[in-house]
C-alpha cells in the first residue's frame, strides 16, 4: 500500500499543510467511469483541471504526496501565464502576494555589461513577470480546485500503471487503503520531469542534454536588499569561468543558481560548509553580507528536449512530462501553462461532443512545434550559461571580454525570455480570411492583445474560457450577433457599435482598440478559447465565422 510521508516538510518560510486521504468511491463501485483523469497536482495539472471545469468538464486529479511541492522549483510567472491563470480564475492571489519585475542585468567581473527590459505598456493588466515560490502557486491553485464541484482532488494517491488504453483508460492507483482501478475517457499526464506515465509508455524525448551542473539554493535573508530583477554575474572571482543567477522572491527569499567548477561532484557541491562559503562569497561580491538561513539546495543540469508526440491513444502529456526546458529564460512552468490552456479547450470540446477526436491531435502538433522553437531559443541562452564544448567556451569568453568595450556584444547575452508561440500554420486558422491583406494588427495564430478600457478594466477581464468574436464598427452597418448560426458557442464583443445583441459593448478606448487590431474601418476577429487568433476579416460576414467554427468541430485526422 502507498504510504506517503505525513510529517510536515521543513521550510524556513512555508507552513506545509497535510492533505488527508479520502476513501474513493471506486473502492466499492469499480464500474464508475470518469471523463478525465489527471495525474499530478502541480501547476500544470491543476490549471488543466480548472480550465476543464470552466468548460463544464469534470476531472479527477490524483497526487501521490500529501503536501504541495518541496524545494526550489518554479518561481517566475510571465504575463502570458498570468493571463492563463486569469482564465482559470486563479490569478488574484498571484498578483496580491507576488513581486513583479521587468528588468534583467548582466555583470562581467563586476561591471554591468547588459541590461534587458521586457516591454510593457498601459494595455497590460499584468506585469511582465510575477515572482512567487511554487509552493504558493500550488496552494492558490489547490484552493481554487477545492471550491469547484467539477474537480475531485485526491491526495495520497499514486499512479501505478495502465491496465488499458484503447476506447477507455483504466489506471491502477495505489493508496493508504490499497489499490483500485479508475476508468476514464482520457488520462492527462502532468507528473513532471520524471513522469511515471511517460516511462511506462516507453516514450523517449528528442533533443540535447548539457553536461554542466548547477546548484540551485533558496535562502531566507530579510536584510539582503536589492530590487526585484534578474541578475546574472559572469566569471566572478570566487567561481571563475562560471556564472551566477540571483532572483528575489517574496517572504524575504532569495534564489541563487551557480554553475559548478569543472570536475566538482554533486555531493561535494552540497556539503553544508561549501554551500555556506559560496553564499557568503556572493554576498561579499555584491557588498551585502547579512545573516541568512538555508531553505533548500539541489543540483540540476540543463536540457532542451521534447517528445515528438504528446498523444498516445487516450493518454495526453503536458508540462515537464512532455518536454524538459532549461530555467534560463523562465520557460519551464510557463510553457506548461500554455500546454494546459491549449489542451483544455480542445479536450473539453471532444468530451462534450462539440468536436471530433481529431481536434486533440492539433494539441500535439501545435505544442510540439512550440516546444521545439523554445528548445532552439533556449539552447542559445544555455550555451552562454553552460558552454557544451571548448569552442563555445572560447566564444563566450570572447563575447564577455569584448562586452566591456563594444556595446554590440551585449545583445549576444540576451536571455530570450519565455514568450507565447505563434501558430502561423495551424490547421485551425481560417483558410480564406483577410489575414494577409490586413496591415498591422494581430496575425492568425498569435495571441490576442489585451486593451485597457478604463480604470481597472481590461479587455481580457470580459473574456470567458471559450470562443470570442470581436466585431469592430466602421465601414459596415452594425451586424446582428444573433444571426451567427453558432451563437451559443461564441461570446460576442462589439467595439464602437460593430454589432447589436452582443455580450459586451465597448465604446471607451474604441479608437485605440481598433488601431491595435488594425481594423479602424471595421471588421472582425475570431479568437480560439486559448485567446489565439484563428481568423480575421475586414467585413461583417458572419457566415465565414460559422465556417471556421464548424471546421474545428469536424476536423479530420492527418495521421
Amino acid at each position: 500500500m502507498h504510504q506517503p510521508n505525513l510529517e510536515k516538510r521543513a521550510s524556513v518560510f512555508y507552513d506545509y499543510k497535510i492533505h488527508p486521504f479520502s476513501t474513493p468511491p471506486e473502492m466499492t463501485n469499480p464500474e464508475a467511469r470518469h471523463k478525465v483523469l489527471i495525474v499530478g497536482a502541480g501547476p500544470v495539472g491543476l490549471t488543466t483541471a480548472l480550465l476543464l471545469a470552466k468548460s463544464g468538464v469534470p476531472s479527477v486529479v490524483i497526487e501521490s504526496e500529501a503536501q504541495v511541492s518541496h524545494g526550489s522549483r518554479a518561481v517566475a510567472a510571465t504575463r502570458r501565464s498570468m493571463e492563463v491563470l486569469q482564465q482559470a480564475g486563479a490569478s488574484e492571489p498571484f498578483v496580491k502576494n507576488g513581486l513583479v519585475w521587468n528588468f534583467g542585468r548582466s555583470f562581467y567581473r563586476g561591471t554591468e555589461v547588459f541590461r534587458m527590459e521586457i516591454p510593457t505598456d498601459v494595455n497590460d493588466r499584468f506585469a511582465p513577470v510575477t515572482n512567487n515560490p511554487q509552493q504558493y502557486w500550488e496552494e492558490y491553485l489547490v484552493d481554487c480546485a477545492e471550491k469547484s464541484d467539477l474537480i475531485d482532488l485526491r491526495w495520497q494517491t499514486k499512479y501505478v500503471c495502465l491496465e488499458e488504453n484503447s476506447d477507455v483508460v483504466r489506471a491502477r492507483l495505489d493508496t493508504p487503503e490499497g489499490e483500485y482501478t479508475l476508468s476514464a475517457d482520457w488520462l492527462v499526464a502532468c507528473d513532471g520531469g520524471r513522469s511515471v506515465v511517460r516511462k511506462e509508455l516507453g516514450l523517449r524525448m528528442e533533443g540535447a542534454a548539457y553536461g554542466g551542473k548547477f546548484v540551485i539554493v533558496d535562502i531566507k535573508a530579510p536584510d539582503f536588499d536589492f530590487a526585484t530583477e534578474r541578475r546574472c554575474y559572469f566569471d566572478p572571482e570566487w567561481n571563475p569561468g562560471n556564472s551566477i543567477l540571483l532572483h528575489r522572491q517574496p517572504y524575504d527569499l532569495w534564489r541563487l543558481d551557480y554553475r559548478l567548477p569543472e570536475g566538482e561532484t554533486e555531493e561535494t557541491a552540497l556539503e553544508p560548509a561549501l554551500l555556506a562559503s559560496r553564499v557568503n562569497d556572493l554576498m561579499a561580491m555584491v557588498g551585502k553580507v547579512v545573516d541568512w538561513e538555508l531553505d533548500w539546495a539541489s543540483v540540476y543540469s540543463a536540457n532542451t528536449k521534447t517528445l515528438p508526440d504528446y498523444r498516445q491513444g487516450r493518454v495526453l502529456l503536458a508540462g515537464d512530462a512532455a518536454h524538459l526546458l532549461p530555467i534560463f529564460g523562465i520557460r519551464g512552468a510557463n510553457t506548461g501553462f500554455q500546454d494546459a490552456e491549449n489542451l483544455a479547450w480542445k479536450l473539453a470540446m471532444v468530451v462534450t461532443g462539440d468536436a471530433g477526436i481529431d481536434l486533440i491531435d492539433t494539441y500535439s502538433t501545435e505544442r510540439v512545434k512550440a516546444a521545439r522553437e523554445i528548445c532552439d531559443e533556449a539552447a542559445k541562452s544555455t550555451r552562454m550559461m553552460d558552454p557544451p564544448t571548448k569552442g563555445y567556451e572560447l566564444l563566450r569568453s570572447a563575447i564577455l571580454s569584448f562586452s566591456l568595450s563594444d556595446p554590440f556584444c551585449a545583445e549576444l547575452m540576451h536571455w530570450r525570455t519565455s514568450r507565447p508561440h505563434v501558430y502561423l500554420d495551424s490547421r485551425l486558422n481560417a483558410a480564406d480570411d483577410d489575414n494577409a491583406s490586413i496591415s498591422g494588427g494581430i496575425v492568425n495564430g498569435a495571441v490576442a492583445r489585451n486593451v485597457k478600457l478604463g480604470t481597472d478594466d481590461f479587455l481580457f477581464d470580459h473574456f470567458r474560457f471559450g470562443y470570442h468574436l470581436l466585431i469592430f464598427g466602421g465601414g459596415d452597418r452594425a451586424v446582428d450577433a444573433n444571426k451567427l448560426a453558432n451563437r451559443d458557442r461564441v461570446r460576442v464583443i462589439s467595439v464602437n457599435g460593430g454589432a447589436t445583441n452582443a455580450d459586451v459593448d465597448i465604446s471607451s478606448a474604441a479608437s485605440s482598440f481598433a488601431t491595435i487590431y488594425g481594423l479602424t474601418q471595421g471588421g472582425m476577429y475570431l479568437l480560439r478559447p486559448d485567446m489565439h487568433v484563428c481568423g480575421r476579416w475586414t467585413s461583417h460576414d458572419l457566415d465565414k465565422v460559422d465556417t471556421v467554427l464548424e471546421a474545428h468541430s469536424c476536423l479530420e485526422a492527418t495521421k
